[in-house]
């Protein structure tokens, strides 16, 4: 529980920076969707891609409430580095308005019910900060089961 507070608290701090107008903000997000990319490739994986730079793979779409940003979700999900180091996982209830803003665009992605994962540029995580065991400019990847939505 007191990573997913971490992980509300840095979404409060304005992780915003692949809107900015900031050329090392463009520049790292080209850096990530190459990144990203280049670990599709690697392990076979097709996926498709918001304009934003978040990449999600819909392994089940669900056939319950499709979520908005005024929505609080429970979500079960486990959160990896690109080399599969799991830095959180646990079952959670949230307004969507208190995270990330790669789950605040990939969540609404899924129905409840539905799974898949999430790859999130840096930019839509945690971005030059990093948080606790997450280095800064890393790229995410979150299983995701969207449990319910309220």
């Amino acid at each position: 529980m007191r990573k997913i507070m971490v992980f509300i608290l840095a979404a409060t701090l304005g992780l915003t920076a692949c809107d900015k107008d900031d050329n090392d903000a463009a520049a790292q997000l080209e850096i990530d969707k190459e990144i990203i990319e280049n670990y599709l490739s690697v392990n076979q994986l097709t996926a498709e891609s918001t304009a934003s730079g978040l990449y999600y793979i819909i392994d089940n779409q669900g056939d319950g409430v499709k979520p908005s940003i005024s929505s609080t979700v429970t979500v079960s999900y486990t959160g990896k580095l690109l080399d599969g180091t799991v830095f959180d996982s646990g079952t959670a209830s949230f307004p969507l308005t208190n995270v990330i803003v790669g789950w605040q665009e990939g969540i609404p992605l899924f129905n409840a019910g539905g799974t898949g994962q999430l790859i999130i540029p840096s930019c839509l995580a945690y971005g030059t900060q990093g948080s606790g065991s997450i280095p800064p400019n890393t790229v995410l990847i979150f299983d995701i089961y969207l449990i319910s939505v309220k």
